[in-house]
């Protein structure tokens, strides 16, 4: 009886999944994707531009000329999707699973989830992507953002310094490491790290928001969406 009980516990710390997902193994070691042409490459820069720069129809019509097969124009439609609120963006995301995309695909999925106020199922997404691509700074911050939802802060903290620190230009892991600092009323440490990268007066604001949301402290309007607005590419304007 131990050995079986036991034996079930590996099997589920070994992600397999019961949402008809590949096991574990498999993710581990994801299938190789054919590179796109020159001409495909090029399309697929300028629909990524685009979204970028929030011409989301745009770019999905970019993407539209370009073959599904690929499973690069599948992400960046799947990104386009769900910054659009489609529910075409699942399963494009899960068609990246076992893939060389597969690390993207349980990143969308987990992005899909916290948007849903989903944040036990999007920490398994979060954490499988992070085991795929573990200096991705996007998961990385993603990851910490569902650990602070939760109020693990120490997890949190943790995955935002990561983040920080594989992409010291990257201010968004900094403003959640601000939240959480406020959240825990650690003043001197939050004016450290905004002097550390030069948050501005707006971006101390928006972390002082998110942190008075997480208290159940009523937030200035606009934020009270505070427990997603800190995860990458989200479609609402209000928030990043």
């Amino acid at each position: 009886m131990k050995r079986l009980i036991v034996g079930l516990s590996l099997l589920m710390l070994g992600g397999c999944a019961t949402n008809g997902q590949a096991p574990w193994s498999s993710l581990m070691s994801p299938a190789s994707c054919a590179k796109p042409g020159s001409d495909q490459e090029l399309a697929l820069n300028l629909a990524n531009d685009m979204a970028n720069d929030g011409k989301l129809h745009a770019s999905l019509a970019n993407l539209q000329s370009l073959p599904d097969t690929l499973p690069q124009v599948r992400q960046r439609k799947a990104k386009v999707y769900r910054l659009l609120g489609r529910p075409q963006a699942e399963p494009l995301y899960r068609s990246l699973l076992g893939t060389c995309m597969a690390a993207e695909g349980e990143h969308g999925l987990g992005q899909l989830a916290v948007a849903k106020g989903d944040n036990a199922q999007a920490l398994i997404y979060l954490q499988r992507a992070a085991q795929l691509a573990p200096t991705d700074e996007k998961i990385r911050n993603d990851l910490g953002v569902v650990y602070l939802n939760q109020l693990r802060l120490e997890d949190a903290r943790f995955e935002f310094l990561t983040a920080m620190e594989l992409k010291s230009s990257d201010t968004l892991a900094a403003i959640n490491l601000v939240t959480l600092l406020i959240y825990q009323d650690n003043w001197t440490q939050a004016v450290q790290v905004v002097g550390q990268v030069n948050l501005s007066p707006e971006q101390v604001t928006e972390a002082q928001a998110r942190a008075e949301a997480l208290k159940g402290i009523r937030a200035p309007a606009g934020t009270e969406k505070a427990q997603v607005a800190a995860v990458t590419d989200t479609a609402t304007p209000t928030i990043k």
